[in-house]
């Protein structure tokens, strides 16, 4: 597990110098940012973003890549105003700050969000993708919401207590090999639980050699040897949404 000073390891990474191709909207009670495909679409993904909040650069980066593959991507504030972690925010109070933004109590959130897009933006076909602490949503908004049809949860922590095996839809889970704050044998248990008691299509997929948020907060030139990795992982979370949306 990550040590007690960095109790998250969410730091670790680049900060995209990405300006981003879409706007903000307000979305209800919270603001959101949106990008569209070039072409008419009624496929949207809901994105949603890690600790850092619904403004990083490298979330929208994601967002920007899925709206050009063929969605109306949005990345909502799921945090609903209250401040993102900063990479210099005092470590020892981050229990403290996460308390109050509990991934699993987002549904206030997700029910405006996905109005929004079926109302404003014409959306028939829903899915979800969410990194770190938006992974964890991920897995709690795919055991709540049928209409999301695929969901991709990116290193999203699992708690033994959860619940994790009633997804109602197809989800595809992406873990690093080397991530210092989900063991692998968390997720070996959480295959192991899904393979015993999930009815739907899921995958769990573990990347040699990388570690936590390399998808979304790695560039691709960092090295040679990982880029072929961060490429799959986003090649992947695409054809897993293709497939199923």
């Amino acid at each position: 597990m990550a040590n007690e000073s960095r109790p998250c390891p969410c730091g670790i990474g680049d900060r995209f110098d990405y300006e981003g191709c879409g706007q903000e909207v307000q979305v209800e009670h919270i603001k959101a940012y949106v990008c569209k495909a070039p072409a008419g679409t009624d496929k949207a993904v809901v994105v949603i973003h890690d600790i850092f909040g619904w403004q990083l650069p490298n979330t929208r980066y994601m967002a920007d890549m899925l709206a050009a593959n063929g969605y109306i991507a949005i990345c909502p504030d799921f945090f609903a105003g209250r401040e993102a972690w900063k990479p210099s925010d005092d470590w020892s109070k981050f229990d403290d700050w996460l308390k109050t933004r509990d991934a699993r109590k987002i549904n206030k959130e997700a029910d405006a969000v996905l109005k929004y897009l079926k109302e404003q933006c014409g959306a028939k076909k829903l899915g979800v993708v969410g990194f770190c602490w938006g992974g964890i949503a991920v897995h709690h908004l795919m055991m709540t919401y049928p209409e999301l049809k695929a969901g991709v949860s990116l290193y999203g922590l699992i708690k033994d207590s959860d619940d994790i095996s009633n997804l109602l839809n197809p989800t595809f889970f992406i873990f690093a090999e080397k991530d210092d704050f989900i063991p692998l044998h968390q997720v070996t248990l959480l295959e192991q639980e899904l393979k015993k008691n999930c009815k739907v299509d899921f995958e769990v997929k573990i990347y040699p050699g990388q570690t936590h948020g390399f998808v979304h907060r790695r560039g691709e030139d960092i090295s040679p040897q990982d880029k072929p990795y961060i490429e799959e992982g986003r090649k992947d979370m695409i054809n897993w949404l293709n497939k199923y949306i």
